[in-house]
């Protein structure tokens, strides 16, 4: 119908046209009225043709059902115009053929923008329409809004605003609830959502919205209360105009984006800006409102940063330092330092508890004051940048903490140091022991009493209400109070469930501790410290007069190191046991296989209908049989089958299963007579032949037989429906006295049956002769065309078969002598006259029996795809696991799928399906092999069969679906679009059962279970939009049109194939009134009528909306579009599936759930990583994601209550976090992990985010190790910028003690301990190397016999278990017992080993290390685009070097360097084997860091590659960089590039302090030749100096350019061999007549090395000077010089490998192993793609 309204106006338009040239006063006047008419007259044009989004507010459309809803019509009933508000002007234009409205009154008197009243609108009307559809649909003529559902979205709307009101303490802008009627509630809420509408980036500061909300609904009251309608105040310009974004968001933005300008791109640090929080934090205090309203300009708020100095920021200022982490987390470092403390003293006292013993453990009290001090201390300095402008009240307290902790402090330490006086003093009567213990006693309860007020849910309700001053102030003190955070308390259960999980692991880690760590060092410690003066080997200037301290720091470092981090050990093997055992609960993992799900299958129609299927879906039938079991087994399969086919038919349109295996698959939809319920055939396969060859052998009685056929419950069903079947066909096809014939025969088997004589009756030999002639009748029955001839012949051939042979003789002989029968037979009229089948039900019964009899082979494997398999699986499994009851669609929660994107890959183009990489690889071949059987099944869809051959010539096949399906294989936006729009589909077949008669559809109602229109029903497809929206936030789609890029053309194609499908996109054009000025849209469009895009709405933004992160920003802008009370977050590399779709109703239903004493407002949603299945890496990675937001997610949200939101595909309660804040944070670098922020906001503003895993869906992972690095890198530097926030500070501070340990190593504090894993291996080896420089190895050995090597054993196995994987791995195993069985999760975890995935984990180790604690040290996070394509690809080996030089290969040489130096001087009685022993892990963390890399590299040890690869490392390494060149390209480039993150004074501190390290090598070196013998002096080392500067010197003579010396080239030649040969003449002098020693020269290259590199270091960090000193053109040379030898190290093994061709296969299984297990032929996807093309 809109095909034809549309051609009607075109030919409107085209008469127009033509009628311009007709004589105006003649034939054209009258052609012009009637047109005239025609558009005045039909407003069915106007109304089809009108834009509008979801309902067509602006004019009637007959083509879209939404109209005809009750609670749509009340709702637009609601909020329409009456006589009791304002007049407006008589010259108000009123948009569209529609009545006037409360928003037109708002548009008018705040100056609105048009399309963002048109968005808001249909917003409300939506909200108020879904708020009502659940109390009740409206049933009246005129359908009227209930006054619960108003102000339930009333009260929604504005809680924040209600609760910001509260906390300011100012008077709301209405008196009370009851005060304001409905149409004012509807009018504040109107108002609210249309500022929110057009506020842009303000949308970032929700109290900011509240103040403008205040001060505008006091406007709107105002204006309410006279009689004419009035423009506001604060809305009006200068030229007398009102505009909202003018007049109030733009001063606003403005601000934001001049302070957006300082952070220089990211690179400023984060206290020289204010950023969002602070501007929001301003309207926390009441001091917000000195902005007065209208706002003044000149307050300090939207005061412009001035270029050198600095806005203060508000609360907090992001300080970058690794002090963070103290502050944040005091109370956790406290409390292991205190515990540390007293488990040493319990150890040192050999474990006797007494009161000396007691006296001394009270030594904790100064070091808990201390320690509280130092947190004061660091308030008080991270606070600067803030002291201008925090409020006085958070000053305040800051420096009572301060003055408070030092006097504390002071005190404790002072009486402390008393008591101790009084130990030695026998004669003292405890006096300050006594004052000791009452001020800890006091102190201590009232720490609890807080403790309790402030976590204990009614306590903290009475310290609430309690206005005490002195009970408040001491609140205060203990407690920042602020705006978020208050109320971080759980139920009285779920607070003992944690801290009971915590206790566990207090007992684990402690006992561990203490047993293997604390108490084996006390006697080496002991001993060490009264040891005499030992000799050194070297100069000491620290230990030698200080009782060995370096020594003992040195023994005890790594355990303290360990001891600091193995808590997260407990946790994890703690979280994987608490983890498994919550999924057993849940039932997880019960069906897990494909035997599985077929014993179940008939308990799967019984619980899909108690879950999944809503009251008001129909039912089939009455009913009112006899047998009420098996007639409601029938019920529920009957509701069961349209659901059940759909997911068949799903899984066929996406090529996991064939046409045939979806014949098998497809349940038969049991609304026929039949008696019993019909399975699908895959059960039911061969079960007759199988039934037919026990009859044949069967020598016993009926009874017996039956019994056999029944051990085998689908072969019962099987014979039963072949029974009846042939029954009631045969009677359809016969009359007469065939019918009579067919009556009698199963009469008497019913009687034989019943009298257990069936062997007696039919001779049970003949049954294959029956089979076999009924099966040739069945055959000629299932033509469509009628054969009736030959049916006639067929059925007398039966009956001759099973009168003549298979019945007794008796009654053979009584059929044959049979009256009525025999006159039949001899007329030749029995059987003469068939029926042929008509009637649908017939036809399907013909079609399934001869499927029953022919299909000979079992269906055991039947769905063959193991992704068929494992959806089928989770389906039916979750179908037993408790989810709410489904509401029917008119009642459930509607909600909105959201998805950003930039320019990822949309749809793949037919050029890139077969370009070839350099290995001949097609992304077409390689998927062909990846997905053998899914191509089969995609040739026999679009009818190529097997036969058809390679795709390549196949000119007929279509080229469109071949992109769709080799897109909807990839990390694509077409993939995920597809995937989403299966809720739509779901909820158009729900809603089509469900059968709101609205008298819009044509459809039959007399069946109410056939599905084949459903997507055609315009009511269900209006019930579905209502409740589901789809909105695609393409960022720059609109620059990608304008520049005619291939995305922007698949982007429409998807808008065109999915008529649901919104996509929202930033415009930009020039402004015409301000040159070099651009105006920015924001804009949503949708596919018209003709398949182009129409545009729905244009709302222009103050400014270009990315001040920000551009993810966020990109959610920000299009956040308005969405619809519905839920909105769920999807990335655009994640897909979805129909069975799982279905479930969603019940998954929003747990917003209304009961989770504590909170209601959720983020809903955890379970992800299947899609991507497992590519190579081993993408395997591990797969299994570790999986692992996490399975198992590891269901522990954070349950019992820790400590779940944030990690991305996606968690669903948001959109109302909650559009009034908050929006569903992530924005500001440049600081969030630039976006989406866990929106956890961190959602728990502070007292939200509550559970997990739920019956639901889930797909995601993509990265597949190859350069794009896991860079994702990696991406989350650890996001997670070192988390530790500079306020959100995490608050949350630490905030959380009770035991929350907030479940915080902290679940989120900063997982980095924190892989970095303290890494840098245990680098503890533990320098102390080795200062003991065996220092010598005091072998002198203690011989001393003391044994160093504490148990605590050093323990420390060092738990260190190498973390570093390769192991306790990463427990949670994963565990999940793999659970969802597997255990044989197949020993077989994965062994498979897992053999592809060597602890050399992955080790090296993942290493990467998170790198980025993380650089981050924190420097900054530099950003975000890295991984790339999400197919990758097979060789990495060069120059690009590798570029990507992990700095982060693991520097790293894994000075550890190798320390591992080389401790085996050279170190001393042990096992020689140089103990030492390897020792040091196993810290050589498999080198090898892992070092080749890693090149063993996870396609064709990385094929020699072809490996030449090609040093050809151009060698040419980027040598090639000179200049201005435009980049660092892929040249040394020289890369090298200054990676040097960019040292940018502040801070920063060059730091690093010269890290790099000081390196000296120690020289130093300790030179006292251990044989040169130098036992001399300990200074000078030696000074000497060494001096030859280091004469090396540099020969360096530079060397390296001297000729080009700057053409006039001196032979002298500088000659001068150059002279000293050549010097040198060796020297060397060799020097060997013969000194004690230098060939040993003594390797050992000098040994030590000058790390000095080398310590200088590179220095100069880098401290660039500028060296620059203006001339040198750092020599700096280069040496770098390079590094460079490359650190290059030739780790590629000379490569090149050796390379040289032997079984390596190169044994590496490529090793890689590709998972997908040899699918029929990979890995061997031909290497070897290029070539033997097809030679074909």
């Amino acid at each position: 119908m809109k095909k034809v309204l549309a051609t009607l106006r075109a030919l409107v338009e085209v008469m127009e046209a033509l009628s311009k040239d007709a004589d105006p006063d003649g034939v054209g006047r009258h052609i012009k009225e009637e047109l005239r008419r025609i558009k005045n007259a039909d407003a069915t044009i106007a109304g089809e043709l009108t834009p509008y989004n979801i309902v067509p507010l602006e004019a009637p459309s007959f083509t879209n059902a939404i109209g005809f809803f009750p609670e749509i019509k009340g709702a637009i009933s609601a909020i329409r115009y009456t006589e009791h508000f304002p007049r407006l002007p008589s010259d108000l234009e009123i948009s569209g053929q529609r009545d006037p409205d409360m928003f037109d009154l708002l548009e008018y008197v705040f100056g609105f923008q048009k399309d963002n009243v048109r968005n808001q609108r249909e917003n409300a009307v939506l909200t108020i329409a879904n708020a009502q559809s659940r109390l009740g649909i409206p049933v009246q003529a005129d359908p009227k809004i209930d006054e619960k559902a108003i102000n339930e979205v009333f009260l929604k709307v504005l809680d924040n605003y209600i609760k910001w009101c509260k906390y300011l303490r100012i008077r709301l802008a209405w008196n009370s609830l009851e005060a304001i009627n409905r149409d004012r509630k509807l009018f504040l809420v109107s108002l609210y959502f249309l500022i929110w509408g057009e506020a842009a980036n303000v949308r970032f500061l929700p109290e900011c919205l509240c103040y403008i909300f205040h001060h505008m609904a006091k406007e709107l009251d105002a204006i309410l209360d006279h009689g004419e309608a009035n423009r506001a105040v604060s809305c009006t310009t200068e030229g007398g105009s009102v505009s909202f974004l003018e007049q109030i968001i733009c001063p606003i933005y403005d601000t934001m984006a001049a302070e957006a300008e300082r952070n220089n791109g990211g690179r400023a640090a984060h206290s020289s800006w204010r950023n969002y929080d602070d501007f929001n934090e301003y309207f926390w205090s009441p001091a917000c409102f000195e902005l007065n309203w209208p706002m003044r300009r000149e307050s300090p708020f939207l005061a412009k940063p001035k270029k050198w100095k600095r806005t203060g920021k508000s609360t907090f200022v992001e300080h970058r330092t690794f002090l963070h982490l103290y502050r944040s987390f005091h109370r956790l470092w406290i409390f292991l330092v205190l515990m540390f403390q007293a488990l040493a003293i319990i150890a040192f006292r050999k474990g006797r508890i007494n009161l000396d013993t007691f006296k001394i453990l009270l030594s904790t009290g100064p070091t808990f004051a201390i320690m509280n001090f130092i947190e004061s201390c660091l308030d008080v300095l991270l606070m600067f940048g803030a002291y201008s402008t925090a409020r006085g009240m958070a000053i305040s307290r800051l420096v009572i903490q301060f003055f408070w902790s030092g006097l504390t402090s002071v005190f404790v330490t002072y009486v402390y140091v008393k008591v101790l006086a009084e130990r030695n003093d026998r004669n003292s009567n405890s006096f300050y022991f006594w004052i000791y213990i009452l001020v800890l006693g006091v102190y201590a309860a009232l720490r609890v009493i807080l403790g309790l007020l402030l976590k204990i849910p009614a306590c903290h309700a009475l310290s609430e209400m309690s206005d005490q001053s002195f009970f408040q102030f001491f609140k205060w003190i203990y407690q920042e109070r602020y705006y978020v955070g208050r109320g971080l308390y759980e139920r009285m259960s779920d607070y003992f469930r944690y801290v009971l999980y915590w206790l566990v692991i207090f007992l684990c880690k402690f006992t561990f501790a203490y047993f293997l760590q604390i108490r084996p060092l006390v006697s080496p410690t002991n001993t060490i410290l009264n040891l005499p003066n030992l000799p050194y080997s070297w100069h000491d200037i620290v230990s030698k007069n200080n009782n060995n301290v370096l020594t003992l720091a040195s023994l005890w470092a790594p355990v303290i190191a360990i001891y600091l981090m193995d808590i997260h050990i407990w946790y994890t093997l703690l979280s994987a046991i608490v983890g498994g055992v919550m999924g057993a609960r849940a039932r997880l993992g019960e069906i897990r296989s494909t035997e599985m799900m077929h014993k179940r299958f008939e308990s799967f129609p019984e619980a899909f209908s108690k879950s999944l299927v809503s009251s008001q879906t129909r039912m089939p039938f009455d009913r009112q049989a006899p047998e009420v079991s098996q007639e409601t087994n029938k019920t529920h399969a009957a509701l069961f089958s349209p659901f059940w086919n759909e997911i068949i038919k799903s899984l066929r349109e996406e090529d996991y299963i064939s046409n045939r295996e979806m014949d098998l698959l497809l349940i038969p939809s049991n609304r026929g007579s039949l008696r019993l319920v019909q399975w699908p055939l895959f059960l039911l396969s061969s079960k007759i032949l199988l039934a037919i060859d026990l009859a044949i052998d069967c020598k016993d009685t009926q009874a017996d037989l039956w019994n056999r056929i029944c051990k085998d419950e689908y072969m019962a069903y099987a014979v039963k429906e072949c029974y009846y079947s042939v029954e009631k066909i045969l009677r359809s096809l016969v009359d007469g006295e065939g019918r009579l014939w067919v009556e009698r025969i199963y009469r008497e088997i019913s009687n034989s049956i019943s009298e257990g004589s069936l062997v007696l009756t039919l001779n049970l030999k003949k049954l294959p002769l029956v089979q076999q002639k009924l099966t040739a009748l069945l055959g000629l029955l299932r033509n469509e065309k009628p054969e009736e001839k030959g049916a006639a012949n067929a059925v007398y051939q039966l009956y001759e078969a099973v009168t003549h042979d298979l019945l007794s003789a008796d009654l053979r002989e009584q059929l044959d002598t049979w009256n009525i029968l025999a006159r039949a037979r001899n007329e030749g009229r029995l059987f003469s006259r068939i029926e042929w089948p008509k009637d649908p039900e017939i036809r399907e019964q013909v079609k399934r029996l001869y499927l029953l009899l022919t299909v000979k082979e079992s269906a055991a494997n039947i769905p063959k795809n193991l992704e068929a398999r494992r959806r089928l699986e989770f389906f039916t499994n979750s179908l037993f696991m408790d989810m709410p009851a489904a509401k029917p669609v008119c009642e459930m929660m509607p909600f909105c799928v959201f998805t950003p994107y930039y320019s990822e890959t949309v749809l793949y183009s037919s050029k890139e399906l077969r370009e070839e990489n350099e290995d001949g690889i097609s992304i077409l071949f390689y998927l062909q092999k990846i997905f053998p059987d899914e191509w089969e099944n995609y040739l026999e869809r679009v009818n190529e069969g097997k036969s058809a051959g390679n795709v390549e010539n196949q000119q007929s096949t279509s080229e469109l679906e071949l992109r769709f399906w080799v897109s909807y294989r990839g990390q694509t936006l077409a993939r995920t679009v597809r995937g989403m729009m299966y809720y739509r589909r779901a909820l158009m077949l729900q809603s089509y059962l469900e059968r709101r008669s609205l008298g819009v559809d044509e459809y039959s109602q007399t069946d109410p279970l056939m599905t084949g229109g459903f997507e055609l029903s315009r009511e269900a497809r209006a019930q579905a939009d209502i409740k589901f929206t789809y909105v695609v936030s393409c960022q720059i789609y609109g620059q990608q049109k304008q520049n005619k890029k291939a995305e922007a053309v698949d982007i429409a194609l998807l808008l065109q194939r999915n008529e649901a499908l919104r996509v929202a996109f930033i415009h930009a054009e020039d402004n015409v009134a301000a040159e070099g000025k651009k105006e920015f849209y924001s804009k949503l469009v949708k596919a018209d009528i003709n398949g182009k895009d129409q545009e729905v709405y244009s709302i222009k933004l103050p400014g270009d909306p990315k001040l920000g992160e551009g993810k966020p920003e990109n959610q920000n802008h299009a956040i308005v579009f969405t619809r519905g009370e839920a909105i769920q977050t999807i990335d655009m590399n994640q897909d979805n599936y129909l069975e799982e779709a279905m479930k969603m109703r019940n998954l929003l239903e747990e917003f209304r759930g009961n989770h504590g004493i909170r209601p959720p407002t983020i809903l955890g949603v379970r992800e299947h990583v899609f991507t497992g299945s590519v190579s081993s890496l993408a395997w591990f990675m797969s299994n570790q994601e999986t692992s996490f937001v399975t198992l590891g997610q269901r522990v954070l949200a349950y019992p820790l209550k400590v779940r944030m939101h990690y991305g996606h595909p968690d669903v948001f309660d959109r109302i909650f976090h559009i009034t908050r804040g929006g569903i992530s944070k924005a500001s440049r670098v600081i969030n630039i992990s976006e989406d866990i922020y929106a956890g961190f906001n959602s728990t502070l503003r007292q939200g509550n985010i559970t997990h739920h895993e019956y639901i889930q869906v797909g995601k993509g992972r990265d597949v190859g190790l350069n794009q896991i690095a860079l994702f990696e890198g991406k989350v650890a530097g996001g997670n070192g910028e988390q530790v500079l926030s306020r959100d995490v500070y608050r949350l630490g501070q905030l959380f009770d003690f035991f929350r907030m340990l479940s915080f902290f190593f679940t989120t900063v504090g997982y980095y924190v301990c892989t970095m303290m894993t890494v840098l245990t291996v680098y503890i533990f080896l320098y102390g080795r190397v200062y003991l065996a420089f220092s010598g005091l190895d072998e002198a203690i050995d011989k001393q003391a016999r044994r160093l504490g090597n148990t605590a050093l054993d323990a420390a060092l196995n738990a260190q190498f278990l973390v570093q390769i994987g192991v306790f990463t791995a427990v949670p994963m195993i565990m999940g793999f017992i659970l969802e597997s069985g255990l044989l197949k999760a020993v077989f994965s975890f062994i498979t897992m080993q053999l592809q060597l995935c602890s050399v992955f984990f080790t090296f993942s180790l290493g990467t998170r290390t790198h980025y993380f604690g650089r981050t924190i040290l420097h900054g530099g996070a950003k975000y890295r685009a991984t790339g999400r394509g197919f990758v097979v690809r060789h990495i060069k080996f120059a690009e590798n070097y570029r990507l992990y030089s700095r982060s693991h290969f520097v790293k894994a040489l000075e550890v190798a360097l320390l591992l080389i130096v401790y085996i050279a001087y170190g001393y042990s009685k096992g020689g140089a084997v103990s030492f390897v022993l020792l040091t196993l892990s810290s050589w498999f963390l080198v090898i892992s860091w070092l080749f890693a890399p090149y063993i996870f590299n396609p064709s990385g040890f094929e020699w072809q590659k490996t030449v090609d690869d040093f050809d151009d490392w060698t040419s980027w390494l040598l090639y000179k960089g200049g201005v435009g060149v980049k660092g892929d390209d040249s040394w020289e480039s890369w090298w200054d590039e990676e040097q960019m993150h040292i940018q502040t004074l801070r920063g060059r501190i730091l690093e010269t302090i890290l790099s000081l390290r390196f000296l120690l090598f020289q130093y300790g070196i030179v006292y251990k030749l044989h040169l130098t013998g036992k001399d300990t002096s200074v000078a030696i080392y000074g000497f060494s100096w001096v030859v280091l500067v004469g090396f540099v010197m020969l360096f530079k003579i060397f390296t001297y350019s000729p080009k700057k010396s053409t006039d001196f080239q032979l002298i500088m030649r000659f001068m150059q061999g002279v000293i050549s040969i010097g040198l060796v003449v020297a060397l060799c002098l020097v060997v013969a007549f000194t004690n230098l020693s060939i040993p003594d020269l390797f050992a000098s290259i040994l030590a000058f090395i790390p000095t080398g590199w310590c200088i590179l270091c220095l100069a880098i960090t401290w660039k500028k000077v060296v620059r203006s000193l001339g040198l750092w053109d020599s700096v280069r040379e040496i770098a390079r010089l590094y460079d490359a030898g650190m290059g030739f190290i780790i590629f000379a093994p490569v090149a050796v490998l390379s040289w032997f061709p079984f390596i190169s296969t044994f590496q490529s299984r090793l890689l590709f192993n998972q997908a040899f297990s699918r029929g990979l032929e890995i061997s031909l996807i290497l070897a290029g793609n070539k033997a097809n093309v030679e074909t």
